[in-house]
């Protein structure tokens, strides 16, 4: 009965991979056009790109370029060898204002994680009172445009002086102003993530003689390395790419960061503007970035998928 039941079965069996092989096979015609919006869309994206880099070679200092040649009659690189070494009127180096901006970005990151892992795993673990409304604020927060909180955060920080030192006109206030708003963010992604990890690991450690804090750090932490490193990243761009606080609150040009020095190199006028150095200022600005994105894309966007449920 079993030889012939299994016999039955396997025209049905075929049948039934015949059909989902011919379910997920598309036609023709919707192959090419789904093809063709994706080359669409890639040409699209690109195309800035391929514009930049045409520019940041051109010796010629065009606002455009004079045709569809990548590579421009007599490219050079001497607009790159410019930024390097005085990207704009101020006395700064690009790697002077590269060390700020890499001040800004990695401390922003560091305090995102430290602060955004304690109060995500307090909310995901501990009941207390006022929880969820607490929760709801700091979503309300996350909705704040950043724009609306210059100017509150600039006349608070600029009231928190040490003798000749205000908080305010330094790079460490600028930190703290971009803190503020990427703490929401972190809060809410790590506590998603901090979901996902069942309570019986804790509990089985709380077995075994280890502490809340014990647990926290031997136990919780390592298993949430993904999203503590997707949110430090995600706090680093934040950082590294950061204009408005930055150019509101310092006034040194010696702690002007990337993002300030590309905005003096714009003109009041297209013709004002040296359009090569921009271009080659905008290259190396967002190369160190995009590479890493590029490698960590991945495990950028799974920590992302993972920290936006609970499973």
């Amino acid at each position: 009965m079993a030889v012939v039941g299994a016999a039955a079965a396997r025209p049905f069996a075929r049948l039934r991979g015949r059909s989902s092989s011919e379910e997920r096979r598309l036609p023709v015609g919707r192959q090419i056009l789904l093809q063709a919006v994706c080359l669409f869309v890639a040409l699209t994206v690109l195309f800035p790109i391929l514009w930049i880099v045409s520019l940041a070679v051109d010796p010629r200092g065009l606002s455009r370029p004079d045709g569809l040649n990548l590579i421009p009659p007599g490219a050079t690189l001497d607009a790159f060898a410019r930024v390097f070494e005085q990207p704009t009127s101020n006395p700064v180096s690009f790697p002077e204002l590269a060390r700020n901006s890499f001040i800004i970005a990695s401390g922003t990151a560091l305090f995102s994680v430290a602060i955004g892992v304690s109060a995500a795993y307090a909310f995901s673990r501990l009941n207390f009172r006022f929880r969820e409304v607490l929760m709801l604020a700091i979503l309300a927060v996350l909705m704040l445009p950043a724009v609306a909180t210059i100017a509150p955060l600039f006349v608070m920080l600029t009231r928190i002086q040490f003798g000749d030192f205000t908080l305010g006109r330094t790079i460490p206030g600028v930190m703290v102003a971009i803190v503020s708003g990427t703490l929401p963010f972190a809060i809410w992604n790590l506590k998603g993530y901090l979901d996902t990890i069942p309570r019986e690991l804790e509990e089985a450690a709380a077995v075994d003689g280890a502490t809340r804090n014990q647990s926290f750090f031997k136990v919780i932490l390592p298993l949430a390395t993904p999203a503590l490193a997707v949110t430090a990243f995600l706090g680093f761009i934040a950082g590294w790419s950061e204009f408005y606080f930055s150019v509101i609150f310092l006034s040194d040009p010696k702690q002007f960061t990337l993002a300030i020095a590309l905005n003096g190199m714009v003109g009041q006028y297209a013709t004002q503007t040296p359009w090569s150095e921009f271009s080659a200022f905008a290259i190396m600005f967002a190369l160190p970035v995009s590479v890493v994105y590029l490698f960590l894309q991945k495990y950028i966007v799974g920590g992302l998928a993972i920290g936006g449920v609970k499973g």
